[in-house]
């Protein structure tokens, strides 16, 4: 952790500095913070840029698709010039302009049961912007096998949840509490669609909840909060652990 400021520092983080719960003590702790982001679609996208801007020190980008021109509608981190391009690698040069102190490590793969633990245990929190169950329940274990929070959101059309999971403490659920087994229709995003400002909406309140989280001002944990865009309405709910869930026991 840095032990003071620079002075390009307290310019770029200004904002912050004078937010009581932030400071320059907890302006320390981000730039002292690794963040994974696992997906840098709709949801990683816009989580990413926030991150970066407000000083989280390493970002692990973990995606394996190329821009396409369909990404274009919600996924702001790119434009036309990157149809083609791996996303991470696109991302990662975006990110760069935003906050060119924020280091960006870049993973152009999947996230697989090999791979996950080594990855989520470089980090301090974790952000799953993944669009399928596969990815979502092989973060989760891995996220409770290595004690480290999971900061997961959903959309759908009009419709988008959020939570975070921390299981490794006593009577907080995991994420298959909340969905337990792939649902039997499951469907992509491309097949359900969704409205461009809501993936943004979203991932920017995953960017806020890690921050949260990394600064101790609040959890969302053992809470879901969700949103229907169409009537704006926004309501949270109490998310018990499942006790007979096999997964956090």
């Amino acid at each position: 952790m840095k032990t003071c400021l620079t002075a390009g520092d307290e310019r770029r983080y200004a904002r912050h500095l004078v937010l009581p719960e932030i400071g320059e003590s907890g302006q320390q702790k981000l730039l002292a913070s690794c963040v994974l982001v696992v997906g840098a679609g709709g949801l990683g996208s816009a989580a990413l840029g926030h991150l970066a801007a407000a000083g989280i020190g390493r970002l692990i980008i973990v995606e394996h698709d190329r821009v396409e021109l369909s990404n274009l509608q919600r996924q702001l981190l790119f434009e036309t010039a990157d149809i083609g391009r791996p996303k991470a690698d696109a991302a990662r040069d975006r990110l760069e302009e935003i906050n060119p102190d924020c280091k960006i490590d870049i993973v152009p793969e999947k996230i697989t049961a090999e791979n996950a633990r080594e990855l989520v245990r470089r980090a301090d929190i974790v952000i799953d912007g993944s669009d399928n169950f596969e990815t979502r329940f092989g973060l989760s274990e891995a996220c409770f096998l290595e004690k480290k929070p999971l900061v997961s959101a959903a959309i759908s059309g009009f419709s988008a949840q959020l939570s975070t999971f921390k299981p490794y403490l006593e009577n907080a659920p995991c994420y298959r509490c909340l969905v337990p087994e792939i649902p039997e229709r499951a469907k992509t995003c491309a097949q359900e669609g969704v409205i461009g400002p809501l993936a943004g909406m979203m991932g920017s309140m995953q960017a806020l909840e890690a921050i949260r989280e990394l600064l101790g001002l609040g959890s969302l944990s053992g809470q879901l909060l969700i949103i229907d865009a169409l009537t704006m309405d926004f309501r949270k709910v109490i998310l018990p652990r499942d006790e007979t869930c096999p997964h956090c026991k």
